[in-house]
């Protein structure tokens, strides 16, 4: 079971309850779903219980105790504890779900964790005459767009150089009424550091004025160019071009793939291998908890939160990604070609989280 079908799942769950009776609420058009928090357990934990409290008259413990017997009883879900005031504390089949994400992911591609539809929101994003604030706004309206939402960008000024060095672009250029304040203005890079920023090219520049949070001040030293570990950014599109050249020796091998079980072998015997064994479990958690970051990063306006999650998805998946390919005289599996669908989709998540930033994803490194 996916983030989005688990999401699904509880707002079936709601619908049940109100059904029989026993909850007397309005349905709501979404349900949040997220790793636990603190005091938290299992895979997964959702707040809507304290949603729902108030319009059921009801408390929230006692709303989460209502819904519990009607998740507990749904395909994939192994367990649901309530904890704290009345979080709905998830635990999932694991492998089931590890299936399901990956094909889930495959399907969808670069548009895994998008809204299903729109939602009506049209969202006004205004920026003072700053480098910085134009980029931050023109990531933060594609990660919006995604979310559902109508958006429009506009600046107080605008340099020609900024659209033909880092492909920037707004909607309007000039004062805005009164009643549109600036609300885009993150920490921005002083006017002594400008012209090194801009000689990092598109991709490096629009990293290093997106990676850091809006409060803090962006680093424009070369750094950001060097192909090594210490560069984040690199070790993003390393992780991406690693991925496709799986691909790649995949097909010349003669398999593609299927998403299934990642830890078995041909003949069905584990794989004990260490890489495999702590790799894929913390990959997996990483790329269901994609759509909420996107929905976060678009909520917030952060840009920033995508690009780091961009890099927890690159450092998960960097050792998983050395125990795709078979070694030696081994043959391809039903296990290689499931690692395989894993190496895709993380390469369909890195690619689709690059493009929201305006950063190429080169398959060739």
């Amino acid at each position: 079971m996916t983030p989005v079908e688990l999401s699904r799942t509880v707002l079936h769950a709601v619908r049940r309850a109100v059904d029989a009776g026993e909850l007397s609420v309005a349905v709501p058009t979404r349900a949040v779903v997220a790793p636990p928090g603190p005091g938290g357990c299992g895979d997964y934990a959702t707040s809507i219980a304290l949603q729902l409290a108030r319009p059921a008259g009801q408390t929230p413990f006692r709303v989460a105790e209502v819904l519990r017997p009607y998740l507990v009883g749904a395909d994939g879900i192994t367990d649901v504890v309530l904890t704290g005031p009345g979080f709905l504390n998830i635990s999932l089949d694991r492998a089931a779900a590890g299936v399901g994400l990956v094909g889930e992911i495959l399907r969808r591609g670069a548009r895994y964790g998008y809204a299903e539809q729109p939602d009506g929101r049209v969202v006004q994003l205004h920026c003072p005459h700053d480098l910085r604030a134009v980029v931050v706004a023109e990531a933060s309206a594609r990660l919006l767009r995604s979310q559902g939402a109508l958006v429009r960008v506009t600046a107080e000024g605008f340099e020609d150089a900024w659209a033909s060095v880092l492909g920037v672009t707004v909607d309007a250029v000039g004062v805005a009424p009164a009643e549109l304040p600036v609300n885009v203005r993150p920490v921005p890079v002083p006017a002594s550091e400008t012209a090194d920023l801009m000689s990092l090219g598109r991709d490096a520049g629009r990293w290093a004025l997106l990676h850091p949070a809006p409060h803090d001040r962006p680093r424009t030293g070369d750094e950001h160019l060097v192909q090594r570990e210490s560069n984040p950014l690199f070790r993003v599109r390393y992780a991406h071009a690693r991925a496709r050249a799986a691909t790649r020796n995949a097909a010349d091998l003669g398999f593609t793939a299927d998403p299934g079980p990642v830890t078995g072998s041909g003949s069905g015997t584990p794989t004990v291998t260490t890489p495999l064994a702590d790799a894929a479990p913390a990959l997996l958690a990483a790329l269901a908890d994609h759509p909420r970051v996107l929905a976060a990063a678009a909520e917030h306006r952060a840009p920033d939160r995508l690009a780091r999650h961009l890099v927890a998805v690159a450092d998960a998946a960097v050792p998983f990604l050395l125990t795709v390919l078979p070694r030696g005289g081994e043959k391809p599996s039903a296990a290689h070609r499931a690692r395989l669908a894993l190496a895709e989709a993380v390469g369909a998540v890195l690619a689709g989280g690059l493009d929201f930033l305006g950063i190429d994803a080169p398959d060739h490194l």
